[in-house]
């Protein structure tokens, strides 16, 4: 699991073995997830102290854990960051920009630049869920609108815990938040209360010392929340995966609240188009 990335390890998690040589091609650690053939050339979540079976839940939290657990003290580079087969780090922004497959390798992120160096975490550039179509919230939400009519014309009511109500159902973050320790419980509240947009995409990079007190906090918490909302009785893709939207909001606030970070672009190219 080594690479020629001079400062940083790049982990490039897909669900298709077919994209191998293209993860190569990038210089990048190649993960696969789910339940297809993926052979001895990639790193998997099913090796070891893992938690597989919860993927289609945790998402890519599955590999997360195998890191902790497995591989964490073998990482020998200052930084380890995370990408997905179509959303990769870039320096420059390429939105709205007709990409091929050929110009993908050029533009990702290699290595962490000097002018990064003081940092400890880098998070994608913020998405912001008060500029979505008020149409979007009426067809996902209506009931929580009625209840509360004011997000429909007050841009500053539409945070992150009345999101995630709309998309993951009502009240389950405050369910989830109240498993927190007490100093995270009443930060976290006030974040997903205040907070107008989070770090998308469960894609962050940091040093290394800092992947591990995040570790430390987010799974154990996770673990308390399947005493709440289980596994069997999940349905549909935005609960089936609500431990994995739940660690994505806390990533956000976490990695804001304990170190010194910097935002960057994520470019979309799905590389199915092409494999």
């Amino acid at each position: 699991m080594t690479n020629n990335i001079k400062n940083l390890e790049m982990y490039c998690i897909s669900l298709e073995p077919k994209h191998l040589s293209f993860i190569k091609k990038l210089e990048y650690t190649p993960v696969g997830l789910g339940d297809k053939n993926f052979n001895q050339e990639w790193v998997k979540d099913n090796t070891g102290n893992n938690i597989s079976k919860k993927n289609k839940n945790y998402g890519e939290y599955t590999f997360h854990y195998w890191i902790w657990k497995n591989y964490f003290e073998k990482i020998n580079h200052e930084w380890v960051g995370f990408c997905q087969y179509r959303k990769f780090w870039t320096l420059k922004n390429h939105d709205n920009q007709k990409l091929s497959i050929g110009e993908i390798p050029n533009i990702v992120l290699k290595k962490i630049p000097d002018d990064f160096q003081n940092y400890d975490s880098i998070l994608g550039k913020p998405y912001y869920i008060n500029q979505r179509k008020v149409m979007k919230f009426l067809k996902k939400g209506l009931k929580i609108i009625i209840k509360n009519p004011k997000v429909l014309i007050n841009e500053n009511s539409r945070n992150i815990k009345f999101h995630f109500d709309l998309m993951h159902g009502e009240n389950n973050l405050y369910k989830a938040i109240d498993l927190l320790d007490h100093e995270n419980k009443k930060d976290f509240l006030d974040y997903v209360n205040t907070k107008s947009y989070f770090h998308p995409h469960n894609m962050f990079i940091c040093k290394k010392n800092f992947l591990k007190k995040y570790y430390e906090t987010v799974f154990p918490w996770l673990e308390r929340c399947e005493s709440i909302f289980g596994f069997e009785n999940l349905r549909g893709y935005d609960l089936t995966r609500i431990y994995g939207f739940l660690a994505e909001r806390f990533l956000s606030y976490w990695f804001t609240k304990n170190t010194k970070f910097k935002t960057m672009n994520i470019t979309f190219y799905d590389i199915n188009e092409d494999y």
